[in-house]
């Protein structure tokens, strides 16, 4: 394997959070990159958006964790930046099971470096409800992994009124009070899951997968320049079929390509599979 151009060994980071991210960022760059990282003294991440919905995220999802980089890199004046931004929604397979798709963004300033490091996964709690009950809003509560995982309660869906609005719910008896007190003022409420990152395992174990992803890109070399994060680009399909040969919807090629130089490089068969199942043919299995 070719050696990447750039090294950060040695160097230091800033990771951008105020929600314990470090705790898993900070491990894998150190293991794989050599980089050593720093916290940002009253940094405020929540400014760039929050999951209960009361500062809206400007941007994308990427552009929300390029500016969370940045910022805390302004504010200790590091050259190197991580920050990570999360998504939850449908899994675009499975539309009916919840998905959580983290991104962290590494930000090298003296070379001009961008590298993005993602992880997609099903294991999340991610969920809300409306109850009319303190019993519907317990079996909500065992249904995501309360006390463990943190809860939200508000008294609607839209509702952002600060005094009204409880996050970071983690023991019965506050969850008991606050559920009581808001049913007997209105006869129903809002519960929700809270997906910040020290308040809910599942996602804090994701991130630590999207920080090896980010990792492992980083020692990607492109073979033409040795510049980091030769990846894929694009996954072409046409895997032959094995009883007619047609071409198929199947993945017959990836293609990498370099973020700096543009090289491009084809990788054949990358699933190990050579010929297609004629019931993935549409000619075969029309």
């Amino acid at each position: 394997m070719k050696a990447t151009s750039i090294s950060l060994a040695g160097q230091t980071a800033v990771v951008a959070t105020m929600h314990g991210k470090e705790q898993v960022i900070a491990p894998a760059v150190a293991a794989g990159l050599g980089l050593q990282t720093i916290l940002p003294t009253g940094f405020d991440s929540d400014r760039f958006g929050t999951f209960t919905r009361d500062i809206p995220r400007a941007g994308s999802q990427l552009e929300a964790a390029r500016q969370k980089a940045l910022a805390a890199m302004d504010l200790t004046g590091c050259s190197i930046g991580l920050a990570s931004e999360g998504a939850f929604g449908p899994d675009p397979a499975v539309p009916w099971v919840a998905c959580d798709r983290e991104l962290i963004v590494l930000i090298d300033r003296p070379s001009g470096l961008e590298l993005v490091g993602e992880a997609v996964s099903t294991a999340t709690n991610y969920g809300q409800t409306t109850v009319t009950t303190l019993a519907e809003a317990l079996q909500f509560a065992a249904s995501v992994q309360f006390p463990s995982h943190a809860l939200v309660v508000r008294p609607s869906a839209n509702s952002m009124d600060s005094d009204t609005l409880h996050k970071g719910i983690q023991d019965e008896a506050s969850l008991r009070r606050i559920v009581s007190q808001l049913l007997a003022a209105q006869g129903s409420l809002w519960l929700e899951t809270d997906m910040r990152a020290h308040l809910n395992p599942s996602r804090m174990a994701v991130i630590a997968q999207a920080a090896c992803n980010l990792v492992q890109k980083f020692q990607q070399a492109c073979p033409a320049c040795g510049w980091p994060g030769f990846d894929v680009t694009r996954r072409l399909p046409g895997l032959p079929c094995a009883s007619c040969g047609l071409p198929t919807a199947l993945t017959h090629r990836w293609v990498y390509r370099c973020l700096q130089c543009c090289h491009e490089q084809e990788v054949l068969f990358p699933t190990g599979l050579q010929m297609a199942d004629p019931g993935q043919c549409s000619f075969c299995n029309p």
